[in-house]
């Protein structure tokens, strides 16, 4: 009676267990993209009723033009920049050969960790009347304040350069993966149609390679959109600076969700484009007779130029930026030893790793869960797990200043009904429980970062065949026990790689943070910020230059992903070192090919 009890009660918490694991996937999702349906909302539903569509109107009568105009302006300019130089760079060090095309091809992934705003501080301050250049040119030439003029880097102008040295490797990133993947074949089949190098490449490579070009312009466009810190920083006025100022500035809250709905649709239409793209991307061959191009060796003249078309984004995305940054924290040694400094340290890193750990969590209860509703025959419930984990890996492409607004009402909200319920019920007000602490920052981050843990942990997860899965269940383990016991080892590498890009993504978050942060609690990132605020560029450095050592992580993992791709797959599907002769470009035939988050 006993065991019979005893079975009965463990069928029926399984049971509970299954439906609890189908309904927490929805549930979670809804969560994360609760901060964007509130944006959406405040759009159709009645907040305020006269006065939200007094608001409206105001908006559109004053101030929706110019926002508008700007934003566009920065998207074109800063396309057509990352283009050009991203599609040239990946060409030349894929299909060329010339002195320092090796290191090169790493080197142009350095851009990547350096945060905009950070940038656009160093030029402010290079470029400045008290500036390095300046006093250069004016020792140089004798010349006074009044006896020349000098190009205003603070501006619309500065802030399309600037954005385009920084953003542009997310096009060479892609592109040249897709140039390193374009067959032999179809170059040579140019070659013997009379075409010569740079036709075979205008009228073959380019348009094969175009779909990976349209996604690299479209993340670049997308991050250009969610920037504040840069467009701040140069007086440029966008529906980032917008939102700010409508919250803060008018302490209308109505107003800045209805900006942040504007902009949020903007960000649709580019992840459409970005999705168009991606379905488009089938121009390459695949098989073992897809043999690469043999790189044109350039020497002279043409070698010289190929190198400076590679070196001086580099150079101005970089190098120039972090000799300045570390030349202002040399000038600024005392505060390497300030415990106010190191607290901000403390601050930022504890942030970071408490996001890191949660979104790594949360990624792989979702991803597995998503693993265990696909062996299941398509029913409605296997639909809806699936639906769920990309609804909630949509957060990503969501600009900071956008999630913080639709953060901060639904938890305002429950923390003044909170307040409500202990006064009447207690007579005590316990405070700001959610929207004035660090949770609120830390849902911000999750709704922000979970698309990139949730994107590493099932690149992880697809390479564990299911047939471990099964192997597991047949030796009696539970399905929490195969993730325990075989998954999550093998995962390791995955679920830490998805925690250090979570953890980097973190300190260099800005708009999010300067919304959300409690009283009296400041990061790295938002000290830099206050610091050029001041005009005190040099105070910025030491903060700025413990941000950009942390986004180099990254960038080392991205050229150790570009670096995997020296094994060969053979017939059986073994992994194999590639042989001198399986060289293409310099590098072997592609292997995986890495995919920036």
């Amino acid at each position: 009676m006993v065991k019979t009890i005893s079975k009965a009660s463990r069928q029926l918490i399984q049971r509970l267990w299954r439906k609890w694991h189908d309904i927490s996937l929805p549930l979670v999702a809804i969560i994360i993209c609760l901060p964007l349906i509130v944006v959406v909302a405040s759009f159709f539903i009645g907040l305020g009723g006269e006065e939200q569509r007094a608001t409206l109107s105001h908006l559109f009568q004053n101030v929706i033009g110019e926002y508008v105009w700007h934003s566009l302006i920065l998207l074109v300019g800063v396309g057509l920049m990352v283009m050009l130089m991203g599609v040239t760079a990946a060409w030349l060090t894929t299909a060329c050969e010339f002195p320092g095309v090796r290191w090169l091809r790493w080197a142009l992934l350095l851009p990547l960790a350096m945060p905009a705003y950070i940038t656009a501080y160093t030029y402010s301050g290079m470029l400045s009347f008290e500036g390095p250049v300046q006093n250069a040119l004016r020792a140089l030439t004798g010349w006074g304040l009044g006896d020349y003029t000098f190009p205003e880097i603070r501006s619309l102008t500065g802030a399309v350069l600037v954005m385009g040295f920084v953003l542009f490797p997310y096009v060479y990133l892609v592109t040249r993966a897709a140039f390193i993947e374009q067959s032999r074949a179809a170059i040579e089949a140019g070659r013997t149609l009379g075409l010569g190098p740079w036709q075979s490449f205008y009228r073959i490579a380019l348009p094969m390679a175009r779909p990976a070009i349209a996604t690299g312009v479209t993340l670049a466009l997308m991050e250009t959109l969610a920037d504040y810190g840069t467009v701040h920083f140069y007086g440029v006025t966008t529906f980032t600076t917008g939102i700010f100022r409508t919250w803060y500035g008018m302490g209308d809250q109505v107003g800045a969700l209805q900006l942040a709905s504007l902009l949020l649709s903007a960000v649709v239409v580019l992840m459409l484009v970005e999705r168009i793209s991606r379905k488009q991307s089938r121009y390459h061959h695949a098989g073992r007779n897809n043999q690469a191009t043999r790189p044109m060796k350039l020497q002279g003249v043409k070698a010289f130029l190929a190198f400076s078309a590679c070196f001086l984004p580099v150079l101005f995305g970089f190098l120039l930026p972090a000799l300045q940054l570390l030349s202002w924290s040399a000038d600024r040694l005392d505060v390497w030893g300030d415990a106010a400094f190191w607290g901000l340290v403390r601050n930022s890193l504890v942030l970071a790793a408490l996001a890191a750990f949660i979104t790594v969590t949360i990624a792989l209860w979702l991803c597995y869960g998503k693993r265990v509703a696909s062996k299941r025959r398509q029913t409605k419930r296997t639909r809806i797990t699936q639906a769920s984990v990309s609804f909630a890996s949509l957060g990503y492409a969501i600009p900071g200043v956008v999630i913080a607004v639709g953060v901060m009402v639904p938890l305002s909200w429950l923390d003044n009904r909170i307040i409500g319920f202990s006064e009447s019920v207690f007579g005590l007000n316990p405070g700001l429980i959610f929207s004035g602490t660090i949770v609120a920052l830390l849902f911000a981050y999750t709704v922000r970062f979970l698309s990139i843990s949730i994107q590493t942990v099932e690149s992880g997860l697809t390479q564990i065949s299911h047939a471990m899965d099964e192997s597991g269940r047949i030796l009696g383990l539970k399905s929490r026990e195969v993730l325990t016991r075989i998954h999550f080892p093998l995962l390791r590498t995955s679920l830490i790689t998805a925690g250090i890009l979570v953890f980097v993504d973190v300190l260099k978050e800005l708009p999010a943070t300067l919304v959300l942060r409690p009283f009296n609690f400041n990061t790295l990132a938002v000290r830099a910020y206050e610091m050029a605020g001041d005009e005190r560029l040099a105070d910025a450095g030491p903060a700025a230059i413990m941000i950009v050592l942390a986004g180099l992580i990254p960038v080392i993992l991205l050229s150790r992903a570009m670096n995997r791709r020296q094994h060969l797959h053979n017939e059986e599907g073994r992994i194999v070192e590639p042989k001198p002769s399986d060289l293409r470009f310099g590098e072997p035939s592609p292997g995986k090919i890495y995919e920036p988050l």
